[in-house]
């Protein structure tokens, strides 16, 4: 069996490469946004303002954003100095794709990526022109502004996609991450985010693993999720015993509507190694969003399989507004 000498979940919110001052940006679009999802259901902002009363002004004046931000900024130096000493040969990446590679012509539910190189794009300018206020200046925390190319492993992702297969997980596979001129620029940001903050923009060799958790309407729910998480145990034993492996989990917690009681829920009964918790969260709660905890799910499992313990660094709520938006940040490590 492979060495695992590094497992980290962290989010990779736009929140976390935006400054403080100009966490408003966001806010404004929430303002406009007419499907907030929360705990199941959708409401318009004065319907979540409604819903959530007393509501969260104390939680979001600038004061309390600069607090969460700082916040954020030392987790995520711990995890980066933790992920730093692991030395791993080979990062295993669990993230998820926003229609940003996979479109209308093909998403799978699990698709492995054996490219030998992974490109990591600047979007255009013409490009940046149509994006949503309060994204564009996220951007440089998940792309460098020169762009990059990382090495890929494409002999360790034979071995996962095999080994898949034998576990009967019929796996899609990419060998190129596209750029079609208008949605596409490399990598997508889940997988950008860790290659910039997590790895400092130094990765060795990795393999990013896309599991469809937003998409609709092939999204694996948490049981099968949970079963992909064991299965890339067998993954880590057919790999060479000597070969350190390094593990990674992007995304999350509960966003663009931030839920303090779920999050404590998911991790408490991850760090309890509670399955059967973890499981009984109703599939609606995952809409939106907050469904990139699902990558958490995948590495969490993974990890009780090995005997692993979860440590969390550290859980930041940062509110963005008075209706509770914007994103609950987690960080966390196994050992």
């Amino acid at each position: 069996m492979a060495q695992i000498v590094g497992a980290f979940a962290s989010s990779h919110g736009p929140l976390l490469s935006t400054p403080p001052d100009m966490w408003y940006q966001r806010a404004e679009a929430d303002r406009l946004n007419k499907e907030h999802w929360f705990r199941g259901k959708t409401y318009d902002f004065e319907g979540l303002v409604k819903a959530r009363q007393p509501g969260f002004a104390d939680q979001s004046t600038d004061a309390e954003k600069k607090k969460h931000y700082d916040a954020c900024q030392r987790a995520l130096d711990d995890l980066a100095k933790r992920f730093r000493a692991s030395k791993p040969d080979v990062v295993l990446i669990f993230g998820n794709d926003q229609e940003e590679v996979f479109h209308e012509d093909i998403t799978g539910a699990f698709t492995i990526y054996r490219g030998a190189t992974i490109p990591n794009v600047p979007l255009a300018e013409e490009k940046k022109k149509r994006l949503p206020p309060g994204v564009e200046v996220a951007l440089v925390g998940h792309t460098p502004p020169e762009g990059a190319v990382y090495k890929g492993a494409p002999e360790v992702a034979a071995t996962i996609i095999d080994t898949l297969l034998d576990l009967e997980f019929d796996v899609s596979v990419s060998e190129r991450i596209r750029d079609d001129g208008d949605r596409a620029a490399g990598i997508p940001h889940a997988f950008g985010f860790m290659y910039r903050r997590i790895m400092e923009d130094s990765p060795p060799p990795s393999v990013p693993i896309f599991t469809n958790v937003g998409v609709p309407p092939n999204r694996p729910h948490l049981g099968r999720i949970m079963k992909f998480g064991k299965a890339m145990k067998t993954v880590l034993e057919r790999l060479p015993k000597d070969l350190k492996v390094g593990l990674i989990a992007s995304g999350g917690l509960t966003h663009f509507t931030i839920d303090e009681e779920l999050d404590h829920q998911l991790l408490d009964a991850m760090q309890k190694r509670d399955e059967a918790a973890m499981l009984a969260v109703p599939e609606s709660y995952f809409e939106g969003n907050t469904c990139e905890v699902k990558s958490w799910y995948v590495l969490s499992s993974l990890m009780n399989a090995v005997g692993k313990q979860m440590n969390v660094v550290d859980y930041v709520p940062c509110y963005r507004s008075i209706a509770g938006t914007g994103n609950a940040m987690g960080f966390a490590y196994w050992q």
